[in-house]
Order: structure tokens, then sequence, then C-alpha cells
């Protein structure tokens, strides 16, 4: 197990869509950790200089690959999965809010307790915690807890970027959502499989809109959606 913990078992799947000011930093520090062996990045038909950064990290671990059209995350997400060939997969967006160093824990808890399944949790929190935006965390709120209730699965943040996986069981899934509503077909998904879920605290670096933060009140109605219509419908 120490050995798997420590090879590079990773693949990272980055969706990028117009983070010119973040994208290096996250490739930078995500090659920094020791489990990383590949890196997908889907750019999401950028139209700012995203491009032109990631192709400035030289490294062989990384893959770009690029929608012909701007679809949304999930299927960014989705494509990288298809793509994803080693033993796990982690879900990393192109922004700074989530912190590639968090990627010991999430990999020890996978690895220690045969899970299919490890979502960082920001609000088992851990470490300092940026206060931006109440109704979002209400908003959050409501949606885990629905979630909760359709897969009578226990979790404190469904909505969570930070999702690591088994590979096997992500190639699963076969999603289908082009938006954020991929976050609650994932869970929903994994509930139908009887997938084994963990949770583990994460440090989080909330972003305001001003600095770039995407999803808005619009795609709470859609994860509300993905969330019914996921865990009823086979």
């Amino acid at each position: 197990m120490v050995k798997d913990f420590e090879s590079k078992c990773l693949t990272v799947i980055i969706p990028c869509f117009n983070e010119e000011k973040t994208i290096r930093e996250v490739l930078v520090k995500v090659l920094k950790q020791s489990q990383v062996g590949e890196v997908i990045v889907i750019d999401d038909c950028s139209t700012d200089s995203s491009v032109e950064k990631i192709r400035l990290i030289k490294d062989d671990r990384v893959q770009l690959c690029i929608n012909e059209q701007n679809y949304g995350k999930g299927k960014s997400i989705w494509r990288g999965i298809k793509l994803a060939q080693l033993k796990y997969l982690i879900i990393q967006d192109a922004d700074l809010e989530y912190d590639p160093d968090e990627y010991s824990s999430l990999m020890r808890t996978i690895i220690e307790n045969s899970a299919d399944a490890v979502y960082g949790s920001r609000f088992l929190t851990s470490g300092p915690r940026r206060a931006v935006y109440f109704w979002h965390r209400i908003g959050n709120f409501l949606l885990t807890t629905t979630s909760n209730a359709f897969t009578n699965v226990y979790l404190t943040d469904m909505e969570t970027g930070h999702k690591l996986l088994r590979t096997a069981i992500a190639k699963q899934l076969n999603l289908k959502e082009n938006r954020f509503g991929v976050e609650p077909e994932i869970t929903a998904k994994l509930a139908r499989l009887d997938a084994r879920i963990y949770e583990v605290p994460i440090k989080y670096n909330a972003r305001t809109y001003a600095e770039g933060k995407k999803i808005g009140w619009k795609d709470g109605f859609s994860a509300l959606r993905c969330i019914i219509k996921y865990s009823i419908v086979k």
C-alpha cells in the first residue's frame, strides 16, 4: 500500500476556461505532487491566453486537449475521464480555490480504506477558509442535503470540486452533464453503484465573481434537476 501511495499512480484532470491568471501556477503545484503521473488539461475553448500559458509548461506528464467549442466543466471532466490511464484520478479546478497539496490526504484515505471515491469537504474545515458568499453556503447545504436524501449517502459537501476516484469506477459512470450538474451526477451514479465514498477536510480559498468565479444561481436549479434525474432514472 505504501508503494502504491508513493508511486505516480494519479491522473489529474483539469477543466480550464479563461483561467490565464492562475492556470500556470496550478500546473506547477500539481506537478510537484509525488503521486501525479499524468495531467490532462481540457481547455474549454478559452478566449484568453490560457492555452499559451499551458503550453509554457514543459513536462511530459501534461496532455492538453482543446474542446472545439465552449461546452462547460462537465463535458471537460468526462472527456478527461475517458483519457485517464492511471489507477486513480482527481478533478482539479484551474483556479486557486483547491490546493493540490491536499492530494496526499485524499490518496491516503482512498488506499487505506479501500474506498472507491474520496471527497474533499470544504465544510469539515481544515485550516483557513475565506469567508465569502453566505447564500452560496446555504445553497450548497440545501443541494447536499437533497442529494443525501435521494442517494442515502451522507455527505457534507456534495458539490466539492475535489473528487478523487478509482479510475475504473469513474469510467463506469458514463457522465452526461456538460455543465456544473456533473457534480450531483457523479454522486448519484456512485451511489447507484454502491461505491464506498469517504470525505476528508480540505483547505479552500474561495474566490469572488470579480476574481473569475463562474457558477451562478441557475446552476443551482440545474443541480437540483440532476439530483432527481440521476438518483431515480436508471
